[in-house]
């Protein structure tokens, strides 16, 4: 009884974590609120949905893979496979001290976008393809990847990219 209460459990503690609405993509957590309101529309609109894939079906996940923020400026992982057409949902922590962000994009509109964010450091974000996250925060992007090839993945908090806060997914 108690093996099949923890297997339950395990299986059920992504969901009640987005359930509970700590954050989900596209919206801005804590610190970030104080700022003006950003619709990243060439990052989650139709601008990116081609190169990057689209947003994902809640309803039809294929598979859910966690990612942690950390401090170090590194994302664990960093590297990700998956199949063409799969819709992931990522279960996202910040492990840290300080806000991070996870975006997925192209690595040029990405870097655009972190530049932009220099002059508009309180900037919030909504769109599906990211999501800010302040300490001990989790949420969650549910993403699909249509096409093959590299999607790339950062926080775009700024400074961060520059030391490094990088990802890559290899859609095969």
């Amino acid at each position: 009884m108690k093996t099949a209460i923890s297997i339950f459990l395990i299986g059920i503690f992504p969901v009640l974590a987005l359930a509970a609405g700590e954050n989900t993509g596209g919206r801005a957590a804590g610190q970030m609120r104080s700022g003006a309101g950003h619709d990243s529309g060439q990052m989650g609109g139709a601008g990116m949905a081609g190169a990057a894939g689209r947003p994902g079906d809640p309803a039809k996940v294929d598979r859910t893979i966690g990612v942690v923020m950390e401090d170090s400026m590194r994302f664990t992982p960093n590297t990700i496979e998956v199949k063409k057409g799969e819709t992931i949902r990522f279960f996202i922590k910040n492990g840290g001290k300080v806000p991070h962000e996870m975006a997925i994009g192209r690595m040029d509109e990405l870097k655009a976008h972190a530049a932009q964010m220099k002059s508009m450091p309180a900037m919030q974000h909504v769109a599906p393809n990211m999501i800010t996250l302040n300490p001990g925060q989790r949420g969650g992007i549910v993403w699909q990847f249509d096409k093959p090839g590299i999607v790339d993945f950062v926080c775009l908090v700024t400074g961060h990219l520059e030391a490094g806060m990088v990802g890559k997914v290899s859609v095969m």
